[in-house]
């Protein structure tokens, strides 16, 4: 049964009870108290965590919810990048970040390709093996994995200290591959048929067909590294013994019995907006891999 507007959607209140005002007020008033109830819980924490780092500590202490009653000071944040060398351990993070990012896209990229596109004979036997890895909590493989990094197979290089150490263990990602081969599997077989008869080789077909119509999932799968890799705090902390080489996730429980309260506010805030800025930016692609991947279907 179609409405007055020409659709066929339904829901609880017809197209004539939302022409009632009383109707029309109510709906908006629940609306408004419901979307302003998500601002407050998503965005609340984040804004008093601002506010105790802008503030003094006696401030902070003595009156948490009062909004910089001495007016704002921003020499926590000044402080904490310089005097505690904050800023040594932003950088070790951006580089773990960036290399656990280069390495994860281009193990789940190609372990993906291969397994949804190329699909050699082993192919089902590879990816029996990678859906056996999801069911491995990673605490059992904590020790074998360590025991791999101070003395690397074949080679008898210790990892140790360097930055290798995780990137190597972050980029074999059995979800990410899956993910990527979900959606590889997706793309029509007729492109890949065309562009084998025009000559086109895997590599070929890889940057010029995959690559391109990829990128929603590839901005996800980005994500999900990147975030994955900035919130990791025990491996880092066994393979980077020496404090001047680990992220900021191992260097904050340190500065918390060091440095001032508002400083570590301060050093708080800004390890919370590196994430909250990355799902900003990366956001769209989210909401474009699930699109994107009903409408290969078709």
């Amino acid at each position: 049964m179609t409405t007055e507007t020409g659709t066929s959607e339904r829901g609880i209140l017809s197209f004539l009870d939302r022409r009632r005002p009383v109707v029309r007020v109510s709906v908006a008033a629940i609306g408004t108290l419901v979307i302003g109830g998500l601002v407050i819980l998503c965005a609340g924490p984040l804004f008093w965590l601002f506010k105790a780092a802008t503030s003094t500590t006696t401030e902070t202490l003595s009156a948490p919810f009062s909004l910089w009653p001495s007016g704002i000071h921003w020499d926590s944040f000044v402080q904490v990048w310089t005097r505690v060398d904050f800023g040594r351990y932003f950088w070790n993070t951006l580089a773990l970040m960036a290399g656990s990012l280069f390495l994860g896209l281009l193990v789940a990229t190609t372990g993906g390709y291969g397994l949804a596109v190329l699909r050699p004979k082993y192919a089902k036997a590879v990816f029996a093996a990678l859906l056996a890895t999801l069911f491995i909590p990673g605490v059992i493989s904590l020790v074998a994995l360590y025991l791999t990094v101070i003395d690397l197979p074949l080679v008898h290089v210790s990892l140790l200290g360097s930055m290798w150490a995780v990137w190597l263990p972050s980029s074999a990602n059995a979800v990410n591959v899956l993910l990527m081969q979900r959606f590889f599997a997706n793309i029509p077989r007729e492109l890949f048929n065309a562009a084998r008869i025009d000559g086109a080789g895997p590599f070929r077909m890889f940057f010029s067909i995959v690559l391109p119509m990829s990128r929603p999932i590839l901005g996800v799968v980005s994500l999900l590294t990147l975030v994955g890799s900035y919130k990791e705090f025990l491996w880092p902390l066994l393979v980077l013994p020496n404090p001047q080489d680990q992220p900021i996730s191992v260097a904050l429980p340190r500065l918390q019995s060091s440095i001032d309260f508002s400083q570590f506010m301060a050093a708080l805030f800004i390890s919370v907006i590196i994430p909250v800025g990355l799902f900003l930016v990366l956001q769209r692609q989210f909401l474009q891999a699930a699109g994107n991947a009903g409408a290969l279907k078709g």
